[in-house]
């Protein structure tokens, strides 16, 4: 098939309307005309992938995260952005993006799988239209009621991660929680409106962390990685049902940094 019958099919999935106004989004580099007969998925498009995406054989590279954010005038090899996608590019390899708009559509809900998030609803609606309402997280009941320290157990478990970051007291019963993969700083507020007990998110720094819990609000942090490496998994099962004839390779990515 061609690249613009599936990116057509990703499109009617996971809208690029979708996505938040600052982002970038759908075919970001490559011919729509592309014949495509094996996809690589990854969550970033970072050297490693790049060089085992054309290793592969690879007629498309998909990602979570964009590799261009912002305008560029230039596409040269003098930073690592140029050489990504020059080396893209050079091999005739698509390169596609579905980074919030998979957000909103998506990735909260595979994630709220994970930990069997009951009743939910969205936690912070970015997307309007009649009775549609769409957004990035999702909040609801937990299984059960259980501290905070469980929870916090619970969720390296079913993400398969080596450690989790807490702010608030190990002791502290939990049962109402927001869910949102990824950096999760901003939706802090809404999650305290909403009631939340804890809030399972990434990239919690310090301050954002205390004030959180001044407003009640517990924190799991399972890293940005942590979270979102759900993105790969799932995109590589629901392109194999969808797409018989496709060839579909899954990344071999890690966790960008480690604590010793």
């Amino acid at each position: 098939m061609q690249c613009r019958e599936l990116t057509k099919w990703l499109e009617a999935k996971w809208p690029c309307a979708r996505a938040e106004s600052w982002d970038n989004v759908g075919l970001l580099a490559g011919r729509q005309d592309k014949e495509i007969g094996v996809v690589m998925v990854a969550l970033d498009a970072v050297d490693a992938v790049v060089d085992e995406a054309l290793r592969r054989g690879a007629d498309m590279l998909l990602t979570h995260h964009p590799l261009i954010f912002s305008a560029r005038k230039q596409i040269n090899d003098s930073d690592f952005i140029g050489r990504r996608l020059l080396k893209l590019l050079g091999s005739d390899v698509c390169y596609y993006a579905m980074h919030t708009n998979f957000d909103v559509c998506s990735m909260a809900d595979v994630a709220a799988d994970r930990i069997g998030l009951m009743q939910r609803q969205v936690l912070d609606v970015t997307y309007e239209d009649g009775d549609i309402r769409e957004g990035i997280g999702r909040f609801g009941k937990l299984p059960r009621e259980a501290s905070l320290e469980i929870w916090g157990k619970q969720v390296k478990e079913a993400f398969g991660l080596e450690s989790v970051k807490i702010f608030g007291a190990r002791e502290q019963k939990v049962s109402l929680a927001a869910i949102c993969p990824g950096s999760g700083k901003s939706v802090i507020g809404k999650a305290v409106e909403l009631g939340a007990d804890v809030l399972i998110t990434g990239d919690i720094d310090h301050h954002a962390g205390i004030d959180a819990m001044a407003m009640g609000l517990c924190i799991i942090d399972a890293g940005h990685y942590g979270l979102e490496q759900i993105f790969p998994i799932y995109m590589e099962e629901r392109l194999k049902q969808a797409w018989s004839g496709l060839t579909v390779l899954r990344a071999e990515e890690k966790n960008p940094f480690c604590i010793i």
